[in-house]
């Protein structure tokens, strides 16, 4: 009676899954080469990434604004009054004084490469008053050159910002390029689950049919009297079993379609009613698998592995910045110009325009701190940080051997594994065969022949899961050699 119960309910699972289908949308026959377009276009973890590359040229930029023309212009008037001179003990005093000055100024300043800056600078002044009997106009044209002769010489703030940031730009660069591998490997990965997923619901589906037809063949043999009920109950069972692996088996293929969905789309809802069939076949390409080879790919073409020699170099400008500050500040100024004066506009230019009354300094500012507490611990940390940043690059790459070195055996494992299966799978077909006609000559019972289908349909199931991991083995192979844009045929390029 349970074991009818269990029948009638598989049985009923398996209409409604089957009704369920005809209601299921036309499929898109798909190719891996579409799916990896799809995904280098809508997958949203390259778009993420591609954008950071992006931001750091506007950082770029941004630090470069401080060599940016400066403009100054300033104006302003000032009013003094002043008390009546003179001796109290001869009661003679002088008027008191009233004094109007207006100053109008501008400048240009650039700020230079080597750390210093140049400032062209303008000056007239216009003064009038009780002291004067008219206007009286003064102008000045000078320019002046600031450099840095010990710190801040070699290398300043701006200059080690800008370099951080042209290296930080490569760096994002480079994690763009490890963002398109790795979703590249993500979408051949869950491409070939899909295939197996596929395969998967055939064998299973071949077992089905397997299954019913022994129970068919049981039932007219229980009614002419030739087979006993129990072997019957037997195959109602088989049959139940077959039917629950189907369903199993088809709930893993939409699983898998929407991993792969997920990689290719960035928009899950547009493809909810479509349903992903692979075009393309499990196949089992001999490869000639090098682990030397795969060694020196991985060093020269591995992201990770560049971002962190990257990392090492944007330490390196820290420590020159570093270093430099342990210097004492020694600036030298220089400044040349030219004056005028007079009581009109026009005179008090000229003498400019004429090059008239030159003027000139020079000079040097020494200072430093007493004890440079804060340079000398930064510049230590610094030198600690980079040691840290070695050990990190030597780690990883002693990682990388050892991550290629178990995929390459991963791969050549996988691909033996392929002969096996198949020879376990055709072993498998010839004693299933074999024991059914057994069966119908009357020397064997439903029970060997059900067990034998079982051992087939787990043959066929690991033939193609051999098959699934052969293909991902070669595919983890090339993301850990770096290889994998290669293979695809896959270029970046950046601005």
């Amino acid at each position: 009676m349970r074991t009818r119960l269990l029948s009638g309910l598989a049985a009923l699972a398996f209409a409604v899954s089957a009704g369920a289908q005809t209601n299921a949308p036309a499929a898109r026959v798909i190719t891996l080469a579409e799916c990896i377009a799809l995904a280098l276009d809508k997958n949203l973890d390259i778009q993420i990434r591609r954008l950071q590359p992006s931001i750091d040229l506007y950082n770029l930029d941004a630090s470069r604004g401080y060599y940016d023309l400066t403009f100054n212009l300033n104006a302003s008037q000032s009013f003094r009054a002043s008390p009546p001179s003179g001796n109290p003990a001869s009661r003679l005093f002088g008027v008191p004084s009233e004094n109007y000055t207006e100053l109008y100024g501008s400048s240009l300043t650039q700020q230079l490469g080597s750390g210093g800056n140049v400032t062209l600078n303008t000056d007239l002044t216009r003064q009038s008053g009780s002291s004067f009997t008219s206007f009286n106009y003064s102008s000045v044209a000078d320019i002046t050159l600031t450099q840095p002769l010990l710190k801040n010489a070699w290398i300043d703030s701006t200059r080690q910002t800008i370099l951080l940031n042209r290296r930080q730009l490569k760096i994002d660069e480079l994690a763009l390029r490890d963002q398109v591998m790795t979703t590249v490997n993500s979408v051949q990965q869950a491409y070939y689950e899909l295939v197996y997923a596929r395969d998967n619901v055939r064998v299973q589906e071949a077992s089905l049919e397997l299954a019913e037809k022994l129970l068919a063949d049981n039932k007219r043999r229980v009614e002419v009297g030739a087979l006993a009920p129990l072997d019957e109950k037997q195959s109602e069972s088989q049959v139940a079993a077959r039917r629950s692996d189907l369903l199993s088996a088809k709930r893993d293929l939409e699983i898998q379609v929407n991993n792969l969905k997920n990689l290719v789309g960035d928009d899950f809802n547009s493809w909810a009613v479509t349903a992903l069939e692979p075009a393309d076949k499990l196949l089992a390409v001999a490869q000639t698998l090098n682990v030397q080879d795969s060694w020196r790919h991985s060093m020269a073409l591995r992201p990770d592995l560049q971002q962190k020699k990257e990392l090492i170099e944007k330490q390196n400008i820290v420590l020159r910045y570093n270093h430099n500050q342990l210097f004492p500040s020694l600036d030298l100024t220089l400044t040349y110009g030219h004056n005028s004066l007079g009581q009109t506009l026009p005179t008090g230019l000229n003498g400019i325009q004429r090059g008239d009354n030159q003027s000139y300094s020079y000079g040097i500012v020494l200072s430093f701190p007493l004890s440079n507490t804060t340079a000398k611990n930064n510049y230590k940390a610094g030198k600690l940080t980079k040691e840290v940043l070695l050990l990190e690059f030597k780690k990883l790459e002693q990682g990388i051997i050892v991550e290629i070195d178990n995929a390459v055996k991963q791969a050549q494992t996988a691909y033996d594994k392929i002969e096996a299966t198949r020879q376990a799978r055709l072993y498998a077909e010839a004693a299933l065969d074999a024991e059914q006609k057994k069966l119908e000559n009357g020397k064997s019972t439903s029970f060997f022949v059900l067990q034998l289908q079982r051992d087939l349909t787990a043959a066929r199931s690991a033939e193609i899961r051999a098959l699934a991991d052969y293909n991902k083995a070669l595919s983890t192979l090339s993301r850990s050699e770096g290889t994998t844009l290669d293979k695809a045929n896959i270029g970046l390029e950046f601005k």
